[in-house]
């Protein structure tokens, strides 16, 4: 790689930076995902790093793949093994294969939909005998969904909130959560929670994954949420 040649100052420096936690804070299309291949491929090539001891995550999957790419064409067959390259819910998936027996749910467990979950929550629903004029499926999965990606727990949900719904909604989640936990499944947001849970709990997990992967990137992370 020539830095100079392929990369601007302000982007050259961001690879080149070596201090510790870095925030690079630009606008679109102005090449923060370039810097984020390029950073990877430097650290490689600077042998302080081997390729499983990174980690960069990003939202879609089409991101991710394209960041595979790019930072393959960059290496060029130099190296036999890649960094891990993926979303966060399929890193947490990855993971929670491994470690989820810490929390007695299966190893093979089932992750729902976003239908699996509106089907659950409509039996749920129609057991409670809740008016779905007020209630409505659609409602209680959207406020399920806002509530864990603030890590917000149906106890909670039910002292925080007091519209005239929501008492209605904190129960339909409890039972959603029993629902989930017979079934041995996990929703999308729980593969996030899951792993933040089990890493928060089990110091001598958390210690292996940090020696596993010693240098983090994470594209748009803006748009990241706090249990992300």
């Amino acid at each position: 790689m020539d830095l100079a040649r392929d990369l601007n100052p302000s982007q050259r420096e961001a690879v080149e930076y070596d201090g510790g936690p870095m925030l690079v804070v630009a606008g679109a299309g102005s090449g923060k995902t370039r810097v984020i291949t390029y950073k990877v491929a430097a650290l490689i090539d600077s042998g302080r790093f081997r390729p499983e001891q990174i980690l960069a995550v990003t939202f879609t999957n089409k991101a991710a793949d394209e960041m595979k790419e790019r930072i393959q064409s960059l290496l060029e067959g130099r190296v036999t093994r890649m960094p891990t390259v993926c979303t966060f819910h399929s890193f947490c998936a990855r993971f929670l294969r491994r470690e989820i027996g810490a929390l007695g749910w299966p190893r093979d467990y089932t992750i729902y939909d976003s239908d699996d979950q509106l089907r659950l929550i409509k039996n749920i629903l129609k057991a409670m005998r809740a008016n779905e004029k007020q209630v409505t499926p659609d409602l209680v999965q959207y406020r399920i969904g806002q509530a864990k990606i603030h890590a917000v727990g149906p106890d909670e949900y039910a002292r925080r909130f007091f519209h005239p719904e929501d008492a209605a909604v904190a129960e339909a989640y409890r039972a959603y959560e029993r629902s989930l936990r017979q079934n041995g499944a996990l929703d999308f947001d729980d593969l996030i929670l899951k792993t933040n849970e089990i890493l928060q709990r089990f110091p001598d997990v958390r210690e292996v994954a940090g020696r596993q992967y010693r240098y983090l990137l994470v594209d748009e992370f803006q748009d990241s949420n706090p249990p992300q």
